[in-house]
């Protein structure tokens, strides 16, 4: 039985622990933290399909309420928990339930944010994509196969209302890179249902419940197929206009990841690090290869394909960077969870590669790292180039695993705060996930061979690359075609990755926080290693670091530094 716990409850709680500041601050903290719970069951009952994918499993099946009724409905509601959360005393000795409170009104904020002012239910496919996959039910063991087949079907029968509040709700004509993207997203779940899905339920042998899934998929398809069609409709007529704008890029800086600072000043960091990586890079090239371009350099690299393809050479990859994190003690590994390695599902193949972690309420279920095969649309030399070199791929498989996402969430699983296991923000996710790709050469991975450090370049200019394209594409008129020209000028991508990256700068504005959240976390160790030890607190920085879940980078470098914390970049 699930608690649901009102906003109005919220504010009068709030209200009544107000008119009793005299008490002791025991009870203002038990308050709080029954605050903190119903917040997270509030949420999770305004987005089940965010539930389930923490290992909340009760919420099996349902969706949220895409109407736009409901759109408001929950964005007024996320406006009273936040002005509850704001209004609630905390003690002022109490530093973990400061941090807490400040960490829940931003999770408040970043999603206001994208409800209202992006408006983002209205104008992105994407938005709904991102939440609309059925994966957990399939390849996620949480419970004997007949009891997950009964939840997908259920998934599958609610699927056609949603995409029904989701073309009612996007307003038209919306860029065409938007439409693009729906399509790769929507067109792509049309063969996983068709094709996969019924065969990960093969063995499934009450009637009732085959037939019931087979109805329910055979209606989810129609409406995938449908919604398809109107995506292909609008991809026609699409628009240019995907710019969302200097102020609201600035308000996503700061709504999303607190981070407050003209954006002349956070381009100029992001291009001086482009620039030191490109140093880096030509010095590499110097001894890798005598003579040759640095395009001809990065191809040699990229020429040294794993064998058995990028799939089975990630999967011989684990085991030795585990091995290297372990033997350079460089961060402290909780737990013995697996990642397993497989190929992409086709709707997921817009980027090249992910891992799906399971949240803190699943126990004892392995993470799967998911890599993208080619497009088979694309021209055979473009399909093998676009197969990482093994050097490129081991930095994909830092990034994705050892020590960065799957070991980041290791740890964030077991954050002593609840609310911090749940809610493990962009920039801090994917800032530590890049942070570690360089971390992990200067630690000696690779043992000072020239054709790893070009790998581990190859993936940080990729990242400098977004960094400026996202910047350019929103806030100066960068064109999509000038983008994919710096990913393949300035990144040394090839065609397929850099039509695929200049394309999720345009509906992916927040894509900087890689490169962002990588320089905060690097200078966040710099400024706390400083009086530790240098190199040597490293590990000790590590474990503190990834103790608070994911909060915005600058609450973390407030909590470790203190209020007088100084500039985050």
């Amino acid at each position: 039985m699930v608690h649901r716990f009102s906003s109005s409850g919220l504010v009068v709680a709030v209200l009544l622990v107000a008119g009793c500041q005299s008490q002791q601050g025991g009870m203002a903290a038990r308050e709080w933290d029954k605050f903190v719970s119903g917040f997270v069951e509030t949420y999770f009952e305004a987005n089940p399909l965010f539930a389930v994918y923490q290992g909340r499993h009760e919420f099996d099946g349902r969706f949220p309420d895409w109407s736009d009724a409901g759109l408001q409905k929950w964005t007024r509601r996320l406006h009273q928990l936040r002005d509850s959360a704001t209004a609630f005393p905390i003690d002022s000795s109490d530093a973990g339930r400061g941090l807490e409170r400040d960490y829940l009104i931003s999770v408040t904020d970043r999603n206001l944010f994208w409800l209202e002012r992006a408006d983002w239910p209205h104008r992105s496919p994407s938005w709904y994509a991102d939440q609309i996959d059925p994966n957990v039910y399939l390849a996620r063991a949480y419970a004997p196969l007949p009891e997950r087949m009964r939840a997908y079907t259920r998934w599958a029968r609610s699927l056609p209302r949603a995409l029904s509040h989701m073309r009612g709700n996007l307003q038209t004509p919306m860029p065409r890179a938007y439409a693009d993207i729906g399509r790769g997203r929507i067109g792509g779940l049309v063969s996983y249902l068709q094709q996969d899905v019924p065969s990960v339920f093969d063995s499934v042998t009450d009637s009732v419940k085959r037939r019931d899934f087979a109805s329910a998929n055979a209606a989810a398809v129609l409406a995938l197929k449908e919604m398809d069609a109107w995506l292909a409709a609008e991809q026609k007529r699409g628009t240019g206009a995907y710019a969302i704008g200097p102020e609201l890029f600035r308000d996503m800086l700061r709504s999303t990841e607190m981070v407050v600072i003209p954006l002349d000043s956070i381009e100029a960091e992001g291009r001086a690090d482009l620039e030191s990586n490109l140093a880096a890079l030509r010095s590499a090239c110097r001894e890798y290869a005598p003579g040759a371009s640095i395009r001809r350099c990065v191809e040699r690299m990229n020429a040294n394909k794993p064998a058995g393809g990028a799939v089975a050479g990630a999967r011989a990859q684990l085991d030795t960077l585990e091995a290297f994190v372990r033997s350079e003690d460089i961060v402290s590994i909780p737990g013995r969870e697996r990642a397993l390695v497989r190929e992409s599902p086709p709707y997921q193949r817009f980027n090249s590669a992910y891992i799906d972690i399971p949240g803190p309420y699943e126990k004892n279920i392995p993470s799967i790292y998911y890599i993208a095969p080619p497009d088979t649309a694309w021209s055979a030399a473009e399909q093998a180039a676009y197969v990482p070199g093994v050097s490129d791929l081991l930095f994909t498989s830092v990034h994705e695993v050892w020590p960065g996402h799957f070991l980041n969430f290791l740890h964030s699983n077991r954050a002593n705060s609840k609310f911090g296991q749940v809610f493990v923000g962009y920039a801090f996710a994917e800032g530590w996930a890049h942070y570690t790709e360089e971390m992990m050469l200067e630690a000696g991975l690779g043992e000072g061979d020239p054709e790893v450090q070009i790998g581990q370049l190859s993936n940080a200019l990729l990242r400098n690359v977004r960094y400026l394209s996202a910047i350019g594409l929103h806030t100066k008129g960068m064109t999509i075609e000038e983008s994919e020209k710096m990913f393949r000028e300035q990144a040394f991508q090839d065609p397929g990755n850099a039509r695929q990256q200049a394309a999720r700068g345009t509906y992916d504005p927040a894509y900087l926080n890689y490169t962002m959240g990588k320089l905060m976390i690097q200078k966040l160790r710099e400024d706390w290693t400083q009086e530790r030890g240098g190199r040597e607190a490293w590990k000790q920085f590590h474990d503190a670091f990834l103790s608070y879940g994911g909060p915005p980078i600058p609450l973390v470098r407030r909590a470790m530094l203190g209020k007088e914390s100084g500039p985050v970049l």
